[in-house]
């Protein structure tokens, strides 16, 4: 993978993640490498998801691949907020 792979996949991950947080109700107790961590893993696995499905590439923007990504990243998210209140109680 290039450096320009490496930063895509970070921004990609940023984006993703900041918008399964938005998902999110209330505040989480995660800081923002693990949101963009969330994203990125959200964005491949959404991405492998929609594929197989069958509607990773459309023309025009993949809406459908989008909403299977911010999803998992609000699961994950939400996921990681519940297993970090969990520590520290």
């Amino acid at each position: 993978m290039e450096i320009s792979g490496i930063f895509s996949a970070i921004v990609i991950g940023l984006i993703i993640g900041v918008l399964g947080r938005l998902v999110v109700p209330g505040r989480q107790h995660i800081g923002v490498l693990w949101t963009i961590a969330v994203g990125i893993l959200a964005a491949l696995v959404g991405a492998l998801i929609a594929h197989a499905l069958g509607v990773g590439d459309t023309k025009g923007i993949d809406w459908i691949k989008w909403l299977i990504q911010i999803g998992l990243a609000a699961l994950g998210v939400a996921f990681l907020d519940r297993a970090k209140a969990r520590r520290r109680h």
